[in-house]
Order: structure tokens, then sequence, then C-alpha cells
């Protein structure tokens, strides 16, 4: 019922015939750190949760589609389809985002003509989360509507985990949007019907459903309650955000552990929502903790950790280690060539300075 309800909200019939196959757009590439913070020392983003945590670049970026596409897709003589959709990855993760779009035309060319509805669910997808990308949001939103068609079309159930992660990415193009109420009812239905499904699930045996299986869905929550503790955030729901943060974390220490990449970026943002809410030494002590782990595992993203660890170190008024701290994060972002963060450091530190001398 809550599915049915959301595809009437986000407008996705079951009916895929005569769906347009998706035209080309110019590329004006635009990458998009996986941000959402506000305030004072939020850094300029974050890495984002990728359902078997392959590291990312934008959000919405190529997240896997689940049962979409097999592992196995070669053998089935898809290979074709399989090399193209390969290489538009790549393209994407290189930021080549035209080359991607031109590679996944041709899938999709592909895919139609050999009528295989998973690879047409998967590129569609794919399409949607380049034009996402580019900031093409409203192509973004039709390209998931088509793939959402397609998949509901078939034998998928509703409450199936790549219709879940679909739903998510509409949710995500909503807030982005600002139609809240779309955004709403997509995060609410994805979260609740992960928790009913989880429910189900946790007492079925090994031999009716594998451990992995259920550890995806467990992941595909967090990822969920992730993305909407970021958009509460965005609109100032300070406390809610901060549950769905406290939410997101459990779930990446109980399946992951704690020194995961995931986990160490959940503890710096929840950190950035105890920050913003004035809670500095809760705060402190979550940030303090995802520094730590980041040094130890050489996080890719160290320098923005460190940059919301000094962050709120200037906010506790601790302005000599702040500096200490901002100055490392400082060359590490300018070790790694990020161009934006260097920026935002340099201007964090400008504003310690006045806090300093102002303090004086």
């Amino acid at each position: 019922m809550l599915a049915a309800g959301l595809r009437r909200a986000l407008g996705v019939r079951r009916c895929p015939a005569g769906l347009p196959r998706a035209r080309a757009r110019p590329s004006g590439a635009r990458q998009e750190r996986g941000g959402g913070g506000t305030g004072p020392g939020t850094g300029p983003g974050a890495t984002r949760w990728r359902l078997g945590w392959a590291r990312p670049g934008p959000a919405l970026g190529f997240l896997g589609a689940l049962s979409l596409f097999p592992k196995d897709a070669e053998e089935d003589g898809e290979a074709a389809i399989v090399l193209l959709l390969k290489r538009a990855k790549l393209s994407a993760m290189k930021g080549e985002l035209g080359e991607a779009e031109r590679f996944l035309h041709q899938a999709l060319h592909l895919a139609h003509q050999a009528d295989d509805r998973r690879a047409i669910v998967y590129t569609y997808s794919m399409m949607a989360n380049v034009a996402f990308m580019q900031g093409q949001l409203d192509n973004a939103e039709k390209l998931y509507k088509a793939a959402m068609s397609f998949l509901l079309a078939g034998d998928t159930k509703e409450d199936d985990n790549a219709v879940l992660e679909m739903s998510l990415k509409l949710a995500s193009i909503y807030a982005a949007q600002k139609q809240h109420k779309l955004a709403l009812a997509g995060y609410e239905f994805c979260i609740l019907t992960l928790e009913e499904k989880i429910a189900k699930q946790k007492d079925l045996p090994e031999d009716v459903l594998s451990a992995e299986e259920k550890a995806n869905t467990r992941l595909l929550l967090g990822m969920s309650l992730d993305s909407y503790a970021r958009y509460l955030l965005n609109i100032n729901q300070l406390p809610v955000a901060q549950k769905m943060y406290e939410k997101a974390l459990q779930i990446s220490k109980d399946v992951q552990g704690e020194a995961h990449p995931q986990t160490v970026v959940l503890m710096n943002d929840l950190a950035t929502v105890l920050d913003a809410q004035g809670h500095y030494d809760e705060a402190y002590s979550y940030v303090k903790k995802a520094a730590e782990l980041a040094k130890e595992t050489q996080h890719p993203e160290e320098h923005m950790v460190l940059n919301n660890l000094a962050a709120i170190l200037m906010h506790k008024k601790d302005f000599l280690q702040a500096r200490q701290v901002y100055k490392e994060a400082l060359k590490q972002a300018e070790q790694k060539g990020d161009v934006a963060s260097v920026r935002h450091i340099q201007e964090e530190l400008a504003e310690l300075a006045k806090r300093r001398k102002g303090s004086a």
C-alpha cells in the first residue's frame, strides 16, 4: 500500500510501452560532493554511502543497481552491453560525463534491440545518475521514472531493494528541487519499508536468505537514513537529522565495523549536526574519533574530517589547537589538489584570525 502510494506520488506507471528513449544532453559536467552541511565549519562535503561500499565521487554517483544487472551477465550473452556500461562508469568516475553519455546511449540501443529488460532498467538508471551529476535534475527525474516503470512492469516486487534504491534516488532529486512533500514521502517510504523488511528477514535461516542479502538490506537502510539526514540538515531540522545520523552510524558500525571509511564519514557528519546545535563537547568527541580513525586508515578525505575538527575546536574557543589542525588540513588538501577544500580552509583560517583578535 505504501509502495502504491509512492508510485502515484512520483508519477511512476507500471506500463513501459511507448516510453521515449533518452536524448543526449550537453555535458556541462559538474562534480558535486555529497555535502549538505550548513553553518560554519561544516566543510565542503564528504564521501557518501555506496551500497557494497565501492568508493565514490559525487552524491548519487554510480550506486550499484543491486539485482538489476547480474555480475555474470557476460555469460548470458550480454557482453557488449556490459562492456559499454563499464566504459560509461569509468568515464563518469573520471569526470568525462559527455563520454559516459555516449557509451550509455549505445548500451541503451543494444538493450532495446535485445529486448533485455534488466539492461534497459540499469542503463536508464545510469543515465539518470549522469544527468544528476551534470545538475540536470528534471532530466534525471524522467530517466529514473523510466527505469522504475520498466522495473515494476516485470516480476520485481515493490519492496525489492532495487526498487527502494531507485525510490531513494528520486527522493534525493525532489529534495534538490525543493519539492518537500515528495521528498519527505520518498524518504519515509524507503525507511519504513526497509525497516519492515529487515524485521521480517531477521529470523530467516541462511538457506532461505543469505547473511549477505540481509546485510545489503541493512546497508540500504543506512544509505536512506544518511540521505534523509542530509536533507533534514539542509532544511534546518537538526534534532531529527541527528537521530537519522545516529541510526545510520550504528548500522555502519554493526555491518562494516568502526574503522570502515563510511563509518568515519558518518561520525564526521553526526559531529556536524551536533555542532550546528551548539553541542560542542559531544560534537568534538565524535569528530576527534573520526579524525583518529581517518589517520589510521589513510582515509582519502582525511583533510575534510580535519577541517571539521578544527571548526569545532574554534567553536569551543580553542583557537591555538584549531589553527594547528586547520594548517594540517590545508597541507593535505593542497597535496591532494582539492581546490575547493583549499579555498574553504583558507576562508576558515581568516575567520579564525578574526575570532582570535576579537577575543584578545
